[in-house]
Parts: C-alpha cells; structure tokens; sequence
C-alpha cells in the first residue's frame, strides 16, 4: 500500500502583523494538503496562537512535536501568512534535528487590502525567514513564485513536486545498492563516490559478474524466491 507523504508544518507568524491571517492561512494550508493526499504535522490551535510558531517557546512546541513524529514526517512545510518570525522559524527547523526537504511558501497580498488590519508583508519575511535558514546551513527549496495563493495551480503543482522530492529521499533512506560488475574504462560519465553516497546513508555493495552469474545459474525459473520477485517487478 503506498504510503502518504507527510509533511511537517509552520505557520510562521509576527506579532505586530495582523496575527487572524494566520487562522485563517492554517486552514486553508492544510485544506489544499489534504485535497491533494498529504498528511500534516502541525501544532494544535491549543498550542499556540492559531497553532502558529512566534516565539522562542512556540518553536520549542513545534520541535518537540516534529522530534514525536521524526519516524513519519518526510518534509518541512514553512507557511508564512503574515511576515513570520524568522527565528522562531529556524529554530524549530534546528531544534528539531530532522534532515528532511524543507519548502518555504508564502502568501500573496490583496492590494485592495493593505491595510494594517489586513497588510501580510509575507513577500519580505519569506526572504527574513529563507536569509535565516541560510545562516544556520538548513538547505530549502523555493517555490516557482514567490508569494503565491494556497488553492492556486502554480502553489499545487508546488507542493506534489516537493512531495515527490520527499517520497523518493524517504526511499533512498538506509538504501543498499547492489554493483553488478566494474565500471566501463571508456566511460567515465559513469563515475561515483561510494564515500559521499555512505555520509547519504545509502551503501553499495559490489559484486563481480562472475560470482553474480554463478548464484543466477543455481536458480530455475520456476524457484518460489524468483517468481515471487517477477510478481513484485509487475505489480
């Protein structure tokens, strides 16, 4: 059964900015997520403000949830309905130890709204926040438009790329890669680092075509371990 990509989510928020954006914004963040089949991990509304990340002691919150959910949450959602707090942001990416995809979205202005009542000012605090994850070395993706609608095609389109991301490093986790062979001397295109793949987690274990061979020869076709591999592959 496939698995649903889980992301975690924050909802960046700033208190001098109106703070109902961000009621509002947590709801419809997590109703495009669920539309399109990907679960959440989110701070409740009784955590926080409207289950938002602010302060020093919200992003503690939040990381201590993500560290609860580290075994299912495969990617980090940053959702900045008003201009957020950069720190807090940060700080609950840090905090949390995860090394998972991390998507930065914000939300578009009304121009007939710009007042401070309803001013999000989310185009500069998505850069406050993304300057502040380059400082603390946490590598983040962007999404095509800078501020962007949560129901919108581009923001949707968005969001399964990066869950495509998730699901296939969640895949690469702990990965044993079988060799077959030595690489072709007239390619070098074809060159690896089997050092840098183990610092990923991901080990390589060669074999000779020989040997390989050798072990193929000793199995027929009807063996029990080859056709269960055949209904895997075709199923």
């Amino acid at each position: 059964m496939k698995k649903n990509v889980t992301l975690g989510v924050i909802v960046g928020n700033r208190g001098f900015f109106p703070d109902h954006l961000c009621d509002t914004g947590r709801k419809q963040i997590l109703n495009t997520l669920e539309k399109l089949g990907i679960d959440a991990v989110i701070l409740p509304t009784t955590a926080s403000k409207f289950g938002s990340v602010e302060t020093m002691e919200d992003a503690r919150k939040c990381a201590e949830l993500f560290r609860q959910n580290a075994d299912k949450i495969d990617g980090i959602l940053v959702t900045l309905p008003n201009f957020g707090d950069e720190r807090g942001v940060a700080n609950a990416i840090r905090w949390s130890g995860l090394r998972v995809p991390v998507l930065v979205h914000a939300f578009n202005d009304v121009p007939t709204r710009m007042t401070i009542k309803d001013r999000r000012d989310s185009f500069c605090g998505k850069m406050s926040v993304c300057n502040n994850l380059r400082q603390y070395g946490i590598p983040f993706t962007l999404t095509r438009l800078h501020t962007d609608d949560p129901d919108s095609k581009t923001l949707i389109q968005d969001l399964q790329d990066f869950a495509v991301t998730c699901r296939v490093i969640r895949s690469l986790k702990n990965l044993r890669i079988g060799a077959l062979g030595t690489r072709p001397a007239a390619f070098n295109t074809v060159r690896y680092s089997e050092k840098l793949l183990e610092q990923a987690g991901i080990s390589v274990e060669p074999m000779d075509m020989y040997e390989f061979f050798g072990k193929v020869n000793k199995l027929s076709d009807n063996d029990p371990e080859v056709q269960k591999k055949i209904k895997e592959i075709k199923s």
